[in-house]
């Protein structure tokens, strides 16, 4: 029994990561302009949000690379009023502290990864992390049941597990990180909505917007 768990625990790693290659290599594929186009499209989908515009909390994330540009999303949260707070990698733990951010300019710096993170001596943490309301996640590839598949940290789904009062969980991705299927473990937390530059996918529902 043992054995099997092991090789099956294996197979599901193993399909995961040559999705995260094939969908990071095409994400990467998409022109500047092109990915722009989509960043403006999205971040207007994630802003009409009934979910959103109720939260009085959010959890954003800052991008990197060829990612959803949610700075812009960030930017209209903070512009909206809402209490944003933003990850930074604890090492120590390998876990996510958050932190309330107002001034991203000032209170972030590059970290782990490159990915800029809030200035512990510059930010207040979030003690209570069953405050948010409305989280805003990374990921590399989605599935319209609202299965999700990040960079392979585990580090979303750790911070999830934690909270005794979920968020809505969205994801914002380009169209074609939306894939037919992501193999799922126990662990995997999936995702409410994921919002694309041509739809926005209500998981819990057979039908999208």
């Amino acid at each position: 029994m043992v054995a099997k768990l092991a090789s099956n625990h294996m197979n599901i790693t193993t399909e995961k990561e040559q999705i995260r290659q094939h969908i990071l290599a095409a994400r990467g594929e998409l022109s500047g302009d092109a990915r722009a186009s989509c960043d403006a499209i999205i971040t207007t989908r994630l802003l009409q949000l009934p979910e959103y515009k109720q939260a009085t909390t959010a959890l954003g994330y800052m991008n990197f690379g060829s990612e959803y540009a949610s700075e812009l999303w960030i930017s209209q949260a903070l512009a909206d009023g809402k209490q944003l707070a933003l990850p930074r990698v604890n090492r120590h733990s390998n876990m996510l502290d958050l932190y309330w951010v107002e001034d991203p300019e000032n209170q972030l710096d590059t970290g782990l990864w490159g990915i800029r993170e809030p200035v512990v001596e510059r930010c207040k943490r979030l003690n209570d992390i069953n405050e948010v309301e409305f989280a805003l996640l990374p990921g590399v590839a989605f599935s319209r049941d609202g299965a999700r598949l990040g960079y392979g940290g585990g580090y979303y789904d750790k911070l999830l597990a934690q909270m005794m009062h979920r968020p809505t969980l969205v994801c914002a991705a380009f169209g074609l990180q939306i894939v037919a299927h992501i193999p799922q473990e126990e662990t995997d937390i999936k995702t409410a909505w994921i919002v694309t530059e041509a739809e926005t996918i209500d998981c819990s529902a057979t039908g999208n917007t």
